[in-house]
């Protein structure tokens, strides 16, 4: 069983940065692949990004490649999403997950595991 908490939202202007964090509770961890999706008002949750479960390997939504980056700490159970040059479409829910298995996905069903959200405004 993995918990997730978020924290790390909030209101920026276009253009700045923020980081999100996610730590999980629970000894598995390090055996699931994780990854950050969004919900915007009146739209359908979609994926921005996930990580293997080594590190390794990542994969993000065309909508935020070169802006934002997904890492996670394996020793600290944190997984991250650090989101540089934040647009004002980018507002919405961010949500961490955890993954069944342990490669990336995209898929929101290979989820079994997620947090309860945390906010993120751009203003333009």
């Amino acid at each position: 069983q993995v918990q997730l908490v978020e924290s790390g939202g909030g209101l920026v202007q276009a253009g700045g940065s923020l980081r999100l964090s996610c730590a999980a509770s629970g000894r598995t961890f390090s055996r699931h692949a994780m990854g950050w999706f969004r919900q915007a008002p009146g739209k359908e949750r979609e994926f921005v990004a996930a990580i293997n479960w080594s590190g390794v390997s990542t994969n993000r939504a065309d909508s935020v490649k070169g802006r934002f980056t997904i890492s996670r700490d394996n020793a600290k159970n944190t997984v991250y999403l650090q989101m540089n040059s934040l647009k004002p479409e980018d507002t919405a829910v961010y949500y961490c997950a955890g993954a069944r298995g342990m490669v990336v996905t995209t898929t929101q069903s290979s989820y079994g595991y997620w947090g309860q959200g945390t906010q993120v405004t751009v203003s333009s």
